[in-house]
């Protein structure tokens, strides 16, 4: 079974030649058959160099791409590499080298997706912004999956050359529960194991404003239901538009039959007429997506 380790890698010159001795360490103590690859994307420091000079192999991209593209570029290359199985780790050292093989091991019980949960394991430290974002995004994915998911939002997983190849990812904004919900539809077997999380040295540049990784988080919860559950999406919306359309439209019966009429309620009534033929459309749209979705 040969194993291709990938590290994304974006100015971390600081931790990367530490996280990949680490790998290193552990997988020789193992007597895995396994190579190391960082993905450099598209750092400003010498993260590519440190890598290289730690014996891992490097790929690196012309600018910064984010964590999505990133990971499309990891499993193609790990793929290329002749990957049976393929362990992903951030390259911040928050996650633990020396859990690999806790990963490894469940791949060899037949599971398809090994997850390393956070939330299941102990976290040393995650500021509490953080901690909801993750929270509310593992609940939506439990929700759209029908499965439990502790912590969707991992940077620690391991999955199979079969995954790698038959799961695409499409996103822009992240891998994490794309490849989650992919991996359910298609009948793969997943499995979450404890993990440990350690303190980041330095300041993350995921949460660098609080402010706005609550707004990132709230749109890409926005776009995943969008996305894999139109009809909820588009449903609950057109419902609650068509909702006030109704409310609107017990007001306009009541001042007809106990007040003065609706005659000089004309516009009300138009725009009456507009709210519930928009909740309606909104509705509609949201059948005609759910049925059209792969």
């Amino acid at each position: 079974m040969k194993i291709v380790v990938t590290i994304p890698a974006f100015n971390e010159e600081k931790t990367i030649g530490i996280l990949v001795n680490k790998v290193h360490e552990v997988m020789k103590s193992n007597r895995y058959n396994y190579k190391i690859l960082v993905i450099d994307d598209g750092s400003k420091d010498k993260t590519a160099k440190v890598a290289k000079d730690s014996k891992a192999i490097v790929f690196s991209h012309p600018k910064n791409y984010g964590l999505a593209d990133a990971f499309r570029t990891e499993t193609e290359k790990a793929l290329e590499l002749g990957a049976d199985v393929i362990v992903h780790i951030d390259a911040d050292v928050q996650y633990q080298p020396k859990e690999i093989p806790k990963l490894i091991n469940e791949i060899k019980n037949n599971y398809d997706l090994v997850l390393g949960s956070r939330f299941k394991g102990k976290i040393e430290s995650m500021s509490f912004i953080k901690r909801l974002g993750n929270k509310a995004f593992s609940r939506v994915i439990s929700n759209i999956t029908g499965i439990k998911i502790s912590d969707a939002q991992t940077g620690f997983r391991v999955f199979t050359r079969e995954i790698a190849k038959k799961i695409k990812i499409n996103s822009k904004h992240t891998y994490t529960q794309e490849q989650i919900i992919r991996a359910v539809r298609e009948k793969y077997r997943i499995k979450e194991v404890p993990i440990y999380f350690a303190k980041r040295n330095g300041r993350s540049r995921l949460i660098s404003n609080p402010f706005a990784y609550a707004i990132r988080a709230w749109i890409s919860i926005i776009r995943t239901y969008r996305d894999y559950e139109p009809l909820k999406f588009f449903g609950a919306m057109g419902g609650i538009i068509f909702a006030l359309g109704f409310v609107l439209g017990l007001y306009l019966v009541y001042i007809q039959i106990f007040a003065e009429g609706v005659n000089r309620h004309l516009g009300l009534m138009m725009l009456d007429i507009l709210i519930l033929s928009i909740g309606l459309q909104i509705i509609i749209f949201g059948f005609i997506a759910d049925m059209l979705k792969k």
